[in-house]
């Protein structure tokens, strides 16, 4: 992993004596000098500002974890830690880097994944700090309004375990189904008891939902698939998970980190920024209700 950066920052340097050399070509090369001289000296200084720090390595996803650790990268700082984060595309590999140690934590999940994973793949990987939950919302298909629903109408959830059940659940919470007794998140459409619109269930993959808006009456997505399709969740959805529900408690996104290092200093110091006031209105001003800060 750490060869493949490097590779990748060498072609971004390569780039840019490409594109230096594209400017000497076209005007003076006493100013590309000049450039590359401030540049050299500005990755300098750069360097020299961090040089003091103490470095956290985050392994995250993309939305809207890396995003939120840019905006704590500052505040850690001037606690004197350099938080460094890299991007992962995969819910694999985040969990495998913090196991190995080269990785100090990792953002991106929820407990019930953590547990599963733990026991999957033999890790040791913990939970040091709850930080925010992505709520699922109803969003309009062919109608706009709960008020619309008719006999036989069709709803698109997701066909995995947890977020299937997280979907039922809210469309229970909306007064369109009933499901038995007790069976909370681990609940299917096979546990619905009473469907007085007789609904029909398309179960898609979760990222594929969204796609089918235009096919069904209503979709029921979580919070990083509906960012990903420009959903606001306070603006666009029809209802969504309230903060107290079964599902905000269980499903809130964590620091993960390898057993024994939760109390660590510079991972207390992640976490209590990350818990921030500052944060928090972070999150609120950026993602509309798509991203919820976890209180407790």
């Amino acid at each position: 992993m750490k060869n493949n950066l490097l590779k990748k920052i060498t072609s971004v340097s390569l780039a840019g004596v490409v594109l230096a050399g594209a400017l000497v070509g076209c005007g003076s090369s006493d100013a590309a000098a000049d450039t590359s001289s401030e540049e050299t000296t500005e990755s300098t200084e750069a360097a020299e500002s961090t040089a003091d720090l103490e470095p956290i390595t985050v392994a995250a996803s993309a939305t809207p974890h890396a995003e939120i650790l840019e905006a704590a990268k500052p505040l850690l700082a001037e606690q004197g830690y350099d938080l460094q984060v890299t991007v992962f595309e995969d819910y694999v590999q985040p969990n495998e880097v913090v196991e190995s140690g080269d990785f100090d934590a990792n953002y991106f999940q929820h407990v019930p994944y953590l547990d599963s994973f733990n026991e999957e793949h033999g890790t040791h990987l913990v939970d040091a700090g709850d930080i925010h939950y992505e709520p699922f919302g109803i969003y309009p298909g062919t109608k706009s309004s709960l008020d619309d629903v008719e006999d036989g109408d069709v709803v698109a959830i997701p066909n995995d375990t947890t977020n299937e059940a997280r979907a039922l659940l809210l469309l229970q919470d909306n007064g369109l189904l009933t499901l038995k007794d007790g069976v909370g998140l681990e609940a299917t459409v096979n546990d619905i008891t009473e469907n007085p619109y007789n609904l029909e269930f398309q179960e898609l993959e979760a990222a594929q939902v969204a796609r089918v808006v235009g096919e069904v009456a209503y979709v029921v997505l979580n919070g990083n698939y509906a960012l990903e399709a420009g959903y606001s969740v306070s603006k666009d959805s029809i209802a969504y998970e309230s903060s107290d529900s079964v599902a905000a408690e269980t499903y809130v996104n964590i620091i993960a980190v390898y057993e024994g290092h939760e109390n660590d200093e510079k991972i207390q110091a992640l976490v209590s920024v990350l818990k921030s006031d500052e944060i928090k209105k972070f999150i609120e001003d950026t993602y509309d209700g798509a991203v919820v800060f976890y209180e407790k």
